[in-house]
């Protein structure tokens, strides 16, 4: 039986912001058992740092998002492919033209979809104007005057581009 879209989970017309994604994941979890999660970290903050795996197969990729905050749309792209990769599955539909069945079975998904939810809930007006988390952010963001405050912002809690970090441990 197909579900009707008024079932879905994940709604990309609100900003995103930490919240929203692990209640996501633990409705998506709670609905799609064959869904592992666990977290490869926490923020400077504390928030969770979430991973989802899709599949058993030997093929391992792993895609992620919102390294810059101002970029929490990305969070919500990836969540939203985890539910319809999920939908296809159970239902045995093909995902825009590819067997659902055919990449669980051959592939192991890793999808990291929040890299930094400090930044992003910031970003998204999660975090209090009159909060001492707001103001560390603020007095980090008057260094860098050209740099619209808060929706520009790309760093982490401590002001650091975690696309650096990356980097770093790649090369």
């Amino acid at each position: 039986m197909k579900s009707e879209t008024r079932d879905y989970i994940v709604q990309p017309n609100i900003p995103y912001t930490s919240l929203n994604m692990q209640e996501d994941i633990l409705q998506l979890k709670n609905r799609y058992s064959f869904l592992e999660v666990s977290n490869i970290g926490y923020s400077v903050l504390g928030r969770p740092i979430p991973y989802i795996k899709i599949g058993v197969g030997k093929k391992e990729v792993c895609y992620s998002a919102s390294f810059h905050a101002n970029e929490w749309i990305t969070s919500v792209v990836l969540m939203k492919f985890i539910e319809d990769f999920c939908r296809a599955h159970e239902n045995y539909e093909d995902l825009y033209g590819y067997s659902v069945r055919d990449i669980f079975k051959q592939t192991t998904i890793y999808i990291i979809p929040m890299i930094n939810p400090d930044g992003v809930n910031l970003v998204t007006g999660a975090i209090e104007k009159n909060s001492s988390i707001y103001q560390n952010f603020q007095y980090i963001a008057n260094n860098f005057p050209a740099i619209p405050f808060p929706n520009g912002w790309k760093a982490n809690f401590n002001g650091a581009d975690l696309i650096n970090f990356l980097f770093y441990f790649l090369f």
